[in-house]
């Protein structure tokens, strides 16, 4: 199991997560290169290991664990697991072309003519 950074990080950054961190899984860091054209900060979810720091002290409350029954990813945030996945997992112009700055989930349903809901 790790955990996973959703839509409240996006425009924040709050990199209070990123400090607590004890294995360095969550990029970009605001020394990093990319800090300032990434919209969010992600987590590794080969590195991470569980232990809930970030989440006990992300001020957007944006940090779920991915898998627990009760406290996991609320559906409307699930598609943040595959993209906090890929940012680790696809090259930069792959991740760019799949998540295009200032997409997100609601304007991609729309576009689907789904609900968010």
């Amino acid at each position: 199991m790790a955990f996973v950074i959703t839509q409240a990080c996006i425009g924040t950054k709050a990199s209070e997560c990123e400090k607590a961190c004890p294995v360095d899984a969550i990029h970009p860091r605001e020394d990093e290169a990319g800090f300032e054209e990434s919209e969010q900060l992600y987590i590794n979810p080969a590195v991470c290991i569980d232990c809930g720091a970030c989440m006990a002290v992300c001020p957007v409350r944006a940090i779920y664990p991915d898998e627990d029954p009760v406290w996991g990813v609320p559906q409307p945030f699930r598609y943040f697991l595959e993209k906090n996945a890929d940012h680790y997992r696809l090259d930069a112009e792959a991740f760019a072309r799949k998540y295009p700055s200032g997409v997100t989930r609601q304007k991609v349903l729309a576009a689907k003519g789904a609900s968010a809901d």
